[in-house]
């Protein structure tokens, strides 16, 4: 399954058209299928999550392995390491933790634009992401690599719809 990307950003559309060149037989690519050395321009927009399915009490979490200088500075903190739910207090009853959790559990990517909804409250900031799955094993989803761009002002593309 691809995705329209004509309407995206052109540093998402780039993310996601070499993700999906590292897809095998229909299968999200492995981590190491994924060299940064291959994407040095979109480096400091990237974030990359673990997913875990063993935690006590959880069906899935999500702890952020890396974020990237751009997120950083925009959130005002830094989340590496952390769980996301614990450097996000909303993360959890928030309408962005279903994607999380669609991502991890059918290897399909997603894709969301418009005001940033658990960890920004800047109401001239829109984001637009992509976040695609990827499978240590070649099969279950063990992390989610992702790129979220803020446009800050208004987005030209809303303006010139009919």
């Amino acid at each position: 399954m691809t995705l329209d990307t004509y309407p995206w950003d052109a540093r998402v559309r780039a993310l996601y058209d070499y993700w999906l060149a590292r897809c095998r037989d229909g299968c999200p690519p492995r981590r190491s299928d994924i060299d940064p050395i291959d994407l040095p321009h979109l480096l400091r927009w990237l974030w990359l999550v673990d997913v875990t399915r063993d935690a006590p009490g959880w069906p899935l979490r999500f702890r952020a392995r890396l974020m990237g200088t751009e997120h950083v500075t925009t959130m005002g903190h830094d989340p590496t390491g952390k769980w996301m739910d614990e450097a996000f207090p909303t993360f959890l009853t928030n309408p962005t933790y279903s994607d999380y959790v669609q991502v991890a559990e059918t290897g399909i990517p997603s894709y969301r634009a418009g005001t940033p909804l658990y960890h920004l409250d800047k109401e001239h900031v829109r984001m637009e992401r992509v976040m695609l799955p990827l499978a240590g094993d070649g099969k279950s989803i063990d992390m989610i690599l992702a790129i979220t761009v803020y446009l800050r002002g208004i987005d030209i593309r809303q303006e010139e719809k009919p």
